[in-house]
């Protein structure tokens, strides 16, 4: 886009300092009189009776004020979901799942309290794996998956009601998208590669754990949460369904956020504020680093086999995805996303996607950016990289050559909107990463494409300019990625302003206006219509008022660093402030400068990528060291280059921990990593360098063409890096991730020892 000042250039984030100086409040910084803290104990067992709690010891712990069980604390309700979970009554299903809370009048005192609390389990069978989920001998929920209509009863042995009645089965949800005749494609193949390809648990290891604070209103019932979270009006819904309470009595206060890439949906705000309303007093709860990856939600596990044909001529001719998901305890929903990607990157017309999604006695999974696409694309990029190989065509070439376009088919049956895959294969093609990749024994660079569809919402913004010249402008959106730093250019943009007279002004439930949740890349595109709206209408107004004061026609009133002026003649001008005190005084005259702008997309503005990855790796030990990481994405219109540099930076970083390093481990249905010294992911000093090349293919839906960012450079980083490996030793990974043993057993293999 050309022709503009401020959007498209590169500028700071406008929270960067009270960050660096530490002066931005974070959850765990709230202190409010008469504060109490609280403490959970969570379970080591994944299934087990709790035949009783001995609270004795922990109350006699000196500053302890309570200790609460699901008995004082749950009131009858089933949890369905994590966020709508309190405490466990009676039964745990999963390590990590909270058990107790102690609350104390220090941090120290209840975490003492909460050491000496014993609780008497009974071990029973659990469920945990995927392979015993599909076994289907011991089932998760017995008496019926819980759902947010599931009564008390039919959870505890009771007749189950008639939407329970069917069998018990771990197979929370089966589903097939289908298209043609995906056998008779495969078997008319010239050549078909058939390989399953495993995921671990991924935590998002944000460097703030989960923290709230719940303080008890005046009115019975009445609450205000300080949470971080990336959004508030989920919490709100979640808290007050949870609790039984009326929204308009749920008051949610965003804090600043310390990272959530998908996992700060309010996981613990309800238990905080049944404890906070039962003591009436208000409580804290900082989650410490173990407990935070004992009792969140990590992404699933996955095995993902397929099957993949190619002609002689090197089109893809059928595509079968088979899909088993392990959930944990609750039903999570990642199938559809996994079957519109793992079949809409390619052109194909016989394709079939199966999806089987498992409960076992695991904690929960959750979204973590672009849930469920690093695993699809692992298992298709592999494949597709090896379906190139054993026709002896270029993999970029092949991918160029079946790429889907706008029109073509998602995985679940519904055309792309304009997208440029392959504007990002063909400048792919171009870079010197690429064109340079040679015969270096024992090194490699490997290719992969990504992508994510993006969401998008309602959005309202308000706009005014105050008597001193300064605009304020008002959102009720959660900044966790610099958004509102681009909010505040789309503004300076459309009034002629310099950004550093803009000021945000972040709402809370209650006077923040309407935005959508800070994940799934829709927050830029859904909010930035509605910014544009209102901006647009203050310049509308600042004109008027100019036109009237001025003596001139509206239509030679301009917009110029905080003036309004009249075309051709700079000596006549008047400041916003000036305007603005117009606004507020005349008798009979427009009124203040404000304007509530609201914007609804009609459709979404999806984001791809291809990634390009170097690896050199040892061949006597398997370590893989990465040398170099290109992520090329198509991001439409770049409102703040630096800021879209720093989320394509990010999401490959990310990309390189899912490929070479992170992973839970379970020993007996419980994880044995849960911490920064067992679960690994990259440090700086791990990381090559970077490189983020930009494409800019406008979009019809997103403000200014912005195209959809935080997701699309997570998503096929980890297939280039299996890529990368295969193309320097020949050999092919199908388990993320590529640790260094795994891979030596591999290369030991094929060399015959």
């Amino acid at each position: 886009m050309t022709g503009t000042t401020h959007l498209g250039k590169r500028r700071k984030l406008i929270e960067g300092p009270e960050k660096i100086t530490g002066q931005a409040r974070y959850t765990a910084d709230l202190t409010l009189p008469g504060l109490l803290h609280a403490r959970v104990v969570l379970s080591p067992y994944p299934h087990a009776r709790i035949r009783g709690i001995d609270v004795e010891a922990a109350l006699g712990v000196s500053g302890v004020v309570a200790v609460l069980t699901g008995r004082e604390l749950n009131g009858g309700h089933v949890a369905y979901s994590r966020p709508s979970l309190l405490l466990a009554e009676g039964e745990v299903v999963f390590a990590g799942q909270p058990v107790a809370v102690v609350v104390a009048n220090t941090e120290a005192a209840a975490s003492d309290g909460a050491s000496l609390l014993d609780v008497d389990y009974e071990a029973l069978d659990s469920v945990d794996d995927a392979a015993q989920a599909e076994a289907d001998e011991t089932h998760v929920w017995p008496h019926g998956t819980p759902s947010a209509s599931t009564s008390q009863a039919s959870l505890h042995g009771a007749e189950a009601s008639t939407a329970q009645a069917a069998a018990p089965s771990n197979v929370d949800e089966r589903r097939v998208f289908q298209r043609g005749d995906v056998d008779a494609a495969l078997q008319g193949a010239r050549v078909v590669i058939d390989r399953t390809y495993l995921n671990a648990r991924v935590h998002q290891a944000y460097l703030e754990p989960h923290a709230v604070v719940a303080q008890p209103g005046v009115r019975a019932g009445e609450v205000t949460v300080y949470t971080s979270t990336q959004g508030q009006y989920a919490v709100r819904s979640e808290v007050a369904n949870a609790l039984g309470l009326r929204e308009r009595d749920v008051h949610v206060v965003p804090m600043t956020v310390g990272g959530g890439f998908g996992a700060k949906y309010g996981i613990l705000d309800s238990l905080v504020t049944a404890v906070a309303l039962h003591l009436a007093r208000p409580v804290r709860l900082v989650l410490t680093r173990s407990e935070d990856m004992l009792t969140t939600t990590p992404t699933p596990e996955t095995s993902i086999r397929v099957r993949i044909g190619a002609d002689e001529r090197g089109r893809i001719v059928g595509l079968d995805v088979r899909a088993t998901i392990e959930n944990g305890v609750f039903r999570m929903g990642h199938a559809g996303i996994i079957a519109t990607i793992a079949g809409g990157m390619y052109r194909c017309e016989h394709v079939r996607v199966e999806t089987v999604e498992l409960l076992t006695n695991r904690a929960p999974v959750g979204a973590y950016r672009a849930p469920g696409v690093p695993q699809a694309l692992f298992a298709l990029e592999s494949s597709v990289d090896e379906l190139a190989r054993a026709l002896e065509i270029d993999p970029l070439e092949f991918r160029l050559m079946n790429a889907v376009e706008g029109g073509d088919l998602t995985g679940t049956g519904r055309p792309w909107p304009d997208i440029g895959l392959k504007a990002c294969l063909e400048r792919a093609r171009e870079h010197p990463l690429w064109q340079a990749r040679g015969d270096v024994p024992n090194e490699g660079v490997g290719l992969a494409v990504g992508g994510w569809p993006g969401g998008f919402s309602p959005a309202g913004a308000v706009c005014r300019v105050d008597s001193d010249g300064t605009v304020r402008l008002h959102v009720g959106s959660v900044d966790i990625s610099g958004v509102h730093s681009s909010m505040v250019l789309i503004v300076a943009e459309t009034l002629g302003l310099d950004p550093d007279n803009i000021e945000i002004v972040q709402g809370t439930t209650d006077s923040g206006p309407y935005a959508p949740n800070s994940g799934g890349s829709q927050v830029t595109i859904s909010l930035g219509g509605a910014v544009l709206d209102a901006s647009r209408q203050v310049r509308e107004q600042l004109r008027d008022l100019a036109a009237a004061h001025l003596e001139a026609h509206r239509d030679d009133v301009e917009l110029v660093e905080g003036r309004a002026r009249v075309k051709g003649v700079p000596s006549r001008e008047v400041t916003f402030g000036q305007l603005a005190r117009l606004g507020e005084r005349m008798p009979g005259g427009p009124g203040p400068v404000v304007a509530e702008g609201r914007a609804s997309l009609k459709g979404g503005a999806p984001g791809f990528t291809a990634h390009l990855v170097r690896v050199r790796v040892d061949p006597d030990t398997g370590v893989v060291t990465p040398l170099d990481a290109v992520t090329i994405q198509d991001v439409g219109f770049a409102l703040n280059p630096l800021l879209v540099e720093g989320q394509v930076h990010g999401g490959t970083a990310q990309a390189l921990g899912i490929g070479l390093y992170e992973g839970l481990h379970f020993e007996s249905g419980a994880p044995a990593n849960p911490n920064f010294l067992g679960y690994v992911f990259p440090r700086a000093a791990d990381l090559p360098p970077l490189e983020a090349v930009m494409v800019e293919r406008p979009s019809e839906h997103g403000p200014f063409g912005a195209r959809i960012v935080g997701e699309p450079p997570i998503t096929g980083g980890a297939a280039a890096v299996a890529n990368a490996v295969r193309d320097a030793v020949g050999v092919r990974v199908t388990e993320l991730p590529i640790t260094s043993e795994a891979l030596w057993r591999l290369m030991r293999e094929v060399q015959g020892e």
